[in-house]
């Protein structure tokens, strides 16, 4: 199940540092590393789209594997039930970022 956001969230930082834009075509993931590229298909009506991985969130409600910008969800033609069953498909998978080292001394 995907849903999207936007409004709110458009001009502020993601998880990745990078600005979200809703009308871009990016998506939000819970484990997929950032810059990560995915399918993504509407399964009731097989449109389409190609996002990349830049944000991260708390998907567990009503069974939600992604969050897709309000761009993305558009043209899948999910943005007025908020909600759609999709499958995916990851095309690349992104660098993953190095965690920075505490410093022990």
């Amino acid at each position: 199940m995907a849903s999207w956001y936007g409004g709110v969230f458009n001009g502020r930082k993601t998880a990745s540092g990078e600005t979200y834009d809703m009308y871009a075509m990016t998506a939000c993931h819970p484990s997929l590393p950032f810059g990560s590229i995915v399918r993504v298909v509407n399964v009731h009506n097989h449109r389409s789209v190609v996002v990349r991985i830049t944000d991260r969130g708390d998907l567990v409600e009503e069974g939600r594997i992604i969050d897709l910008s309000y761009g993305a969800a558009k043209k899948l033609g999910m943005t007025q039930s908020g909600l759609a069953k999709v499958d995916l498909q990851v095309l690349s998978l992104g660098k993953q970022q190095k965690q920075p080292v505490a410093n022990n001394q």
